[in-house]
């Protein structure tokens, strides 16, 4: 972790003279999390309660384990926390799995493998009773996704196994993205509790319709799954800067649609500036500012010869480019290169309403 001492007089009341107080950056979202569910009475019916955080954490890692943006010091993650009942946990990790399952197909970033991560042969707390039954809902779990999955021995946390997502990058060297992991101690540790009739039985995750043990109410500790989909935000952008290697698909693309002038006439200009606002989604100049389509959509209005400023666009990966001149001011069209798209499409003329619409099209299939 990355420390720091404070010696502020605001302090004072709560501190000797001299005294140095210890504080240390966040390193993860749990305990907060922890907190969120211990600050207000639980029922099981409110479970499972699932929280995601985007916030920056800190690891102070050595330098020599550093390597450009696949690990740093200062990162983000889509961590989520998934407090439920024990009963649930296979169907929570099974959700869990098949959301791994499309965001990854979506970013086509190819294959991963899963592998289970099972108790450390030292250094890790709770029974082993936890362990082996948390190792076993796991294994139900992977069983149940239909997917191939191998064991890593004695790699799980200090405090429970672990589902990694493994994947290659264009090098073959692999890196571990997604995560799940069962964690029995914290919610301990913390005394997070819900309410639930048969307590006995609730911890047990199992059912009963004795109307005796029913009748019941009794405090359970909760189970908490981590969960981190796309992993490290910094992590996982390293790797898909690397597969499309410049060749972004048109929903990912920083540069999206590139529009030319023929020539810098104020007619020209004032159509490419038009064009620009329909395609962002914008009313008019009071909403310079805001993108409602979500578009990128850059101008290149320079005195340049057309020629070269479609090359530029080209070399800097724009996947549409539209061309704006003389002609096209009469009717109010455009004509536009989807070739970054369709391989097949040449120049088509067409007004910049249905352009917006075959581009958001393509965003909506994420292609």
């Amino acid at each position: 972790m990355f420390t720091v001492t404070s010696t502020s007089p605001s302090r004072s009341d709560q501190t000797e003279a001299g005294e140095q107080e210890e504080y240390g950056l966040k390193p993860m979202n749990c305990p907060g999390h922890c907190l969120i569910f211990a600050s207000q009475r639980r029922s099981y019916r409110n479970l499972p309660i699932r929280y995601a955080d985007f916030s920056p954490l800190h690891r102070n890692e050595v330098s020599g384990a550093l390597s450009g943006l696949t690990r740093v010091r200062r990162f983000h993650q889509d961590d989520g926390h998934i407090f439920c009942r024990p009963s649930q946990i296979e169907e929570e990790i099974k959700k869990t799995l098949d959301f791994v399952k499309v965001v990854y197909s979506t970013l086509k970033l190819g294959s991963f493998r899963l592998a289970l991560s099972t108790r450390p042969a030292e250094q890790y707390i709770g029974t082993v009773e936890d362990w082996e039954g948390a190792e076993n809902a796991l294994k139900r779990a992977l069983d149940a996704s239909g997917q191939e999955w191998t064991v890593n021995e004695g790699d799980g946390a200090f405090y429970g196994p672990k589902i990694d997502i493994v994947l290659k990058d264009s090098d073959g060297k692999e890196h571990q993205t997604a995560t799940i992991q069962l964690d029995f101690q914290l919610p301990k540790r913390f005394e997070l509790e819900y309410q639930a009739p048969a307590p006995e039985f609730e911890r047990r995750g199992e059912v009963t319709t004795d109307p005796e043990k029913l009748a019941e109410l009794g405090p359970v500790t909760p189970v908490l799954i981590h969960r981190a989909v796309l992993g490290s935000v910094e992590r996982l952008m390293a790797l898909l800067i690397e597969h499309y290697d410049g060749k972004w698909p048109f929903w990912l693309n920083p540069r999206q649609v590139m529009i030319l002038t023929v020539n810098d006439s104020e007619p020209v200009l004032g159509l490419a500036r038009r064009v620009q606002d329909i395609l962002l989604g914008r009313d008019g100049p009071a909403d310079v500012s805001c993108s409602p389509s979500h578009l990128a959509v850059d101008i290149d209005s320079s005195p340049r010869s057309l020629p070269l400023k479609v090359r530029e666009a080209k070399a800097k990966g724009y996947s549409v480019i539209a061309t704006v001149g003389p002609k096209n001011v009469s009717t109010g069209t455009l004509t536009a290169d989807t070739r970054g798209l369709d391989a097949d499409n040449k120049h088509k003329e067409m007004v910049p309403e249905a352009l917006l619409e075959y581009l958001e099209a393509k965003i909506a299939s994420y292609q």
